[in-house]
Order: structure tokens, then C-alpha cells, then sequence
């Protein structure tokens, strides 16, 4: 299982196609600590400034969005089914008026993703086998969505995050899985705050450490940086 030593490899090839990001463990976190109401009233904050915002192609974080799509076209990805995680956040708030609320620790990383358009992602170590690779898929992986019953087919040919078991942790910046999702027993995290050609490597690190300061101001936790962008 994931550890304190587990590490992250990033295919150079993916480097070279405009693939970019920051990658952390952070050890030890306590949710219990958490002021649930201070968390909630955080992300009512950042909903409402969306929402109070211009949305669409004129929104602040538009051109982010659309270097995602052109990412997917780029690795020939069926780009209406598989959205960018937050252009489906940003779309959820357009359509609802809020963000899913699933726990203090996840709404708090979806909020960061709606503020900056960054795609990021929190997995359980405890469930992580090996070391983590952000790779071109073959189409021999397991790949079980968060809410799905059983496993489904991946394409080979995608780029994806996967451990040492050949599981996928997350399909694209898309779809997170029920092997790794984040729970209230949680303790150590392996995060993810992925960009594209579209993001400097100064707006990834500022979306990381944004991610990473609120984290341990409302869980604690010993951050392990694995990767930022040059």
C-alpha cells in the first residue's frame, strides 16, 4: 500500500505533449479537527463569486477549460463524453447553483478547482499500490469510477494516473475511482492539481499551494512534494 516513500513517475513523452502539473503526498492529516461550518461557508463564498461572475467564454478561467479540450483532441478523447473534471464542476453551478457536496475535505478541493479551473484530485494512500504513474494507458488497466459497480473498459492510447497494480486512479483529469476516494477515515492523501498547454507552470504551482495551505490550515498533515512544474 501507499506510503510516505511512495513516488511519482511522469512520462516524458506526456511532458513533451503539453501535459503539466504539481503532485504532493500530504501525511497524517486529522478530519476530525475540521470546523465543518468554516469549510462550508468557504465554498458558499467561492460559489457565489462564480455565480456573481461571468460564466462561459468570457469567464475568468475559460481559457484553462478550453486547453483541457485541446488536450482530449490532442489524444483523440471523445470530448462530449469526457469533460474535464473542472469544466463539469463549473457547468454543475451554471445549471444548479452549487457544487456537489460530498465532505468538508473534498468540497474544500473542488472549491480550489472552481476558483482556478485547475483539474484537482485527492486520493486515499492507504489504497494506493506502489508508486503512481501519470502514463499512456493500454487498455489492460482496471478501471472502476467512484460510483460504478464494477470495473469498465479503458482505451489504450489515454493518458491516465495509475499505480503499481495496473489500476487506474484517475482516467484523464475526468473520472476519480472508488479504489482510492476519499473517505472520513482518510489520513494520507496523494493530490493531484493537473494543468495543460494552456497553463503556465506559475498558475499550476499557485493552484498548488493554494490546495495545499488550506488543507493544512483546516486538517494538518506533513506535505511530501513529488513534482512541480519547471
Amino acid at each position: 500500500m501507499g506510503s510516505a516513500s511512495t513516488r511519482f513517475h511522469f512520462d516524458a513523452a506526456l511532458r513533451q505533449r503539453g501535459l503539466t502539473g504539481a503532485y504532493s503526498l500530504l501525511i497524517g492529516l486529522d478530519q476530525t479537527r475540521a470546523d465543518s461550518a468554516a469549510i462550508a461557508a468557504h465554498v458558499d463564498q467561492v460559489v457565489r463569486q462564480v455565480r456573481a461572475g461571468p460564466s462561459g467564454e468570457a469567464g475568468p478561467s475559460a481559457p484553462v477549460l478550453a486547453g483541457y479540450r485541446a488536450l482530449h483532441q490532442a489524444f483523440a478523447v471523445p470530448t462530449r463524453k469526457l469533460v474535464s473534471a473542472p469544466e463539469t464542476l463549473l457547468r454543475f453551478v451554471e445549471k444548479r447553483g452549487d457544487i456537489p457536496r460530498i465532505l468538508p475535505l473534498v468540497d474544500l478541493y473542488n472549491a480550489v478547482s472552481l476558483e482556478t479551473g485547475l483539474a484537482l484530485g485527492a486520493h486515499d494512500l492507504g489504497r494506493i499500490e506502489g508508486d503512481v504513474s501519470l502514463r499512456l494507458t493500454t487498455g489492460t488497466e482496471r478501471y472502476q469510477p467512484v460510483g460504478s459497480p464494477a470495473p469498465e473498459p479503458v482505451r489504450a492510447g489515454e493518458y491516465g494516473y495509475i499505480d503499481d497494480a495496473n489500476e487506474v486512479l484517475c482516467r484523464l483529469e475526468v473520472r476519480q475511482v472508488e479504489k482510492t476516494k476519499v473517505t472520513a477515515a482518510t489520513t494520507d492523501l496523494f493530490l493531484i492539481v493537473q494543468g495543460n498547454p494552456a497553463t503556465s507552470a506559475a498558475q499550476v504551482i499557485a493552484g498548488h499551494d493554494r490546495l495545499l495551505a488550506l488543507l493544512r490550515q483546516h486538517f494538518g498533515g506533513t506535505l511530501i512534494p513529488l513534482h512541480r512544474p519547471d
